[in-house]
């Protein structure tokens, strides 16, 4: 729960419930978070710390990251796949002096710690929830000195690497064109860390300006845009959070004959919906002409660019298609024809085929 009272509590029945929505402002935040710099409190993400002498190589064993060999201060993503190479879990992983630390979705922080405890056997690991909350920031004020000097930097982090704090925690930065840093602290130390940051000219800000900042960037989040068939190919995780050439984990094959092919059954999209009337909900299905033709992910009104959403549908549906969101309610949709996938790249196992049929010279 976050320690600022006066703000709006996110939806109890959403993914960040706990968590404070906006502070009275919500497109003004966004503006914020564009324009200068905004503070968001994300601590009902799950952390958890890895420690022990086999905890990279262990680990790089289960999942599709490359870490065996994770240069301290690195940060990455990495996934879970099940049996059939469908998205179980997904983190975001920071290797820091002798530590590996994961971070995910609240609800999966339970079910990613039993499953991580189950697979030791007689490894050198110890898997342990850490009691750490995560303040993401957001804009291009964060690089003013103000700003550094209050996170004890003489400058921000170069893309996906962290930095130790001596009091505990660390501080990392995310990939993008957007500067995201995000400051990962014990809960005791919260509350200064947001006051003194607060007093350097950040603008406290809610999750609503995060997931604003997230669609428009098509960034999926587990278990909103995706469902239990996902494959990492669908949603842009090859690449960030799957490397084409480690050794063996569960679901590599369908990593590898997807990859080879080319043809995921699905793509991630941004859709522009009609802003007028009620909001559709996550999962509910996309439909073109009376037929289903994808699901729904996370719906957010976007300070510039209206109500937006992220959403998967079939592979090959036409960018000018027609859509319209079904379940309780019903609305205009169209797809950002700049995010649609690109098609340049062929399957080396399909170019293969292709080029026994005649269809390739």
């Amino acid at each position: 729960m976050s320690s600022t009272t006066s703000g709006v509590p996110a939806p109890t029945t959403g993914p960040d419930a706990g968590a404070t929505w906006h502070y009275g402002d919500p497109l003004g935040e966004q503006r914020a978070a564009a324009q200068g710099a905004v503070l968001i409190e994300r601590s009902h993400r799950a952390v958890l710390a890895l420690t022990g002498a086999e905890r990279k190589s262990w680990l790089h064993n289960l999942t599709t990251q490359h870490v065996s060999d994770l240069p301290d201060g690195v940060v990455t993503q990495n996934l879970s796949l099940d049996g059939q190479g469908r998205v179980e879990d997904h983190w975001l992983q920071t290797e820091l002096e002798g530590v590996t630390f994961l971070d995910t979705e609240p609800w999966r922080g339970e079910p990613l710690l039993a499953y991580l405890r189950r697979m030791v056997f007689w490894s050198d690991v110890t898997v342990e929830p850490a009691d750490l909350a995560v303040l993401s920031l957001l804009g291009p004020r964060l690089a003013d000195t103000p700003v550094l000097e209050t996170l004890g930097l003489p400058e921000l982090p170069a893309e996906g690497t962290a930095t130790a704090l001596a009091e505990g925690g660390f501080i990392r930065r995310l990939w993008g064109p957007a500067i995201e840093v995000d400051v990962v602290v014990p809960r005791s130390q919260v509350a200064g860390w947001r006051d003194r940051l607060v007093a350097a000219g950040v603008r406290p800000a809610g999750v609503w300006t995060y997931e604003a900042h997230r669609v428009a960037a098509r960034r999926p989040r587990l278990g909103v845009d995706t469902d239990e068939r996902t494959i990492p190919h669908e949603v842009g995780w090859i690449g960030p959070a799957v490397h084409l050439d480690k050794g063996c984990y569960r679901g590599q094959e369908t990593v590898a004959r997807v990859h080879n092919l080319g043809k995921p059954p699905r793509m991630l999209v941004s859709l522009h919906l009609d802003g007028d009337g009620d909001r559709p909900a996550p999962g509910d299905p996309l439909q073109a002409g009376g037929r289903t033709v994808g699901r729904l992910g996370t719906v957010v009104d976007h300070v510039d660019d209206g109500v937006i959403a992220l959403a998967l549908v079939k592979r090959g549906l036409p960018a000018d298609t027609a859509l319209t969101t079904g379940g309780d309610v019903a609305t205009a949709a169209a797809i950002d024809p700049d995010s649609m996938p690109s098609t340049d790249g062929v399957g080396a196992g399909r170019l293969a085929v292709e080029r026994l049929r005649g269809g390739a010279r």
